[in-house]
């Protein structure tokens, strides 16, 4: 009699401006979940919140030209109106979540999923997750409370103003500090959602507007000069944490103001990856052992993907840390790990096997 299946539920969507990436990202996620050891759940949430049972079919959430899925009512059965998938997902106020899974692989990207939200659900019900715990998701979810505690541990991060509710503008003190070009965006998103590239002190007000439609606080960057590269960081099993190689970014445009935003990221072709990255061996070193500090500062369970700016010396500079950086076709954290030695099946077989590992409670 062959031994039961490890029933994994793969939760995507979700309520933020990230919805349609982490769909996409789920895709991937289940072609490459191993069907021989793995029964897997796919279970989207709405725009508007609602949990619905999903396609397991990963074409369906695959990107269609220019169209981005998403989760709806209409695309799948709604859990709350059939009784024989309570079991899986309840929806009723205190009642449990997600029962009759054994691990959830949530992959979502943004407020109300990646920033804690998620997984103090799941702790609450017992039931163990892929990834950070609820302190390190909110941490770095919040790019202001991120770059202090990296700060506090002696990490490199850039120079930074935050716009909280009630104050409009940065005052002429930051202006001076901060120098131009800047980099205004949400403080709580990601997939370059919201972000703005000020080169001009008179586009600021009209950045920071564009910004708060994501996120009532904002984050003003001084521009840093360098390579964009990122390394992907994962948890094992048995509690060793280790670094990828280096993926380096180059937007490919003849635009000296060109960056890679969310058309370069996912819709355009003007972005290429170098994996790994064409820097020394003493740079990468240093960025993988960053990566890893990086990680703990933050105290950080099952992945991360730490970016940074790095200067034609090699000095680095942090930029943030996603705890649950994007798992599309074109993403760089399973590229990453497929260079060094850890092929997609693996990488997401290590994750599932960490966080059963691992369990729930105090970390």
């Amino acid at each position: 009699m062959s031994a039961r299946k490890t029933r994994v539920a793969v939760v995507f969507g979700g309520r933020s401006t990230e919805h349609t990436i982490s769909c996409v990202s789920a895709g991937s996620v289940l072609a490459n979940l191993d069907p021989d050891r793995f029964e897997v759940v796919p279970i989207g949430i709405t725009p508007e919140g609602g949990w619905v049972l999903g396609d397991s079919d990963p074409a369906a959430l695959a990107i269609r030209g220019r169209e981005l899925p998403s989760v709806s009512d209409g695309k799948a059965l709604v859990l709350a109106g059939d009784p024989t998938l309570r079991e899986l997902v309840s929806v009723e106020p205190g009642a449990e979540a997600l029962g009759g899974v054994d691990v959830v692989f949530p992959v979502l990207h943004g407020a109300f999923g990646e920033d804690g939200t998620i997984q103090g659900l799941l702790e609450m019900a017992g039931i163990p997750y892929v990834g950070a715990g609820v302190l390190a998701s909110a941490v770095a979810m919040d790019k202001e409370y991120a770059k202090k505690l990296l700060a506090a541990e002696g990490l490199p991060v850039g120079r930074y103003a935050a716009l909280r509710r009630g104050r409009s503008t940065l005052d002429d003190e930051d202006r001076e500090r901060l120098g131009l070009p800047v980099f205004v965006k949400p403080a709580r998103a990601g997939s370059s959602i919201g972000i703005s590239k000020v080169t001009d002190w008179a586009g600021l007000d009209a950045a920071i507007a564009l910004a708060r439609r994501t996120d009532p606080k904002v984050l003003v960057e001084a521009a840093v000069v360098g390579r964009e590269v990122e390394c992907g960081v994962l948890e094992f099993p048995d509690g060793r944490v280790e670094a990828s190689l280096p993926a380096e970014i180059r937007v490919l445009s003849e635009d000296a103001d060109a960056w890679y935003d969310f058309e370069t990221k996912y819709l355009g072709e003007e972005a290429e990856l170098d994996i790994p990255a064409k820097l020394d061996d003493v740079v990468t070193e240093r960025l993988q052992a960053l990566a890893v500090r990086a990680f703990e500062a933050l105290d950080c369970q099952g992945l991360a993907r730490v970016d940074f700016f790095v200067g034609e010396d090699g000095t680095p500079t942090i930029n943030e840390v996603n705890t649950m950086p994007g798992f599309t076709s074109t993403s760089a954290y399973p590229k990453m790990w497929q260079v060094t030695g850890v092929d997609y099946r693996t990488l997401v077989t290590t994750l599932v096997d960490t966080a059963l590992a691992r369990g729930t409670g105090l970390r």
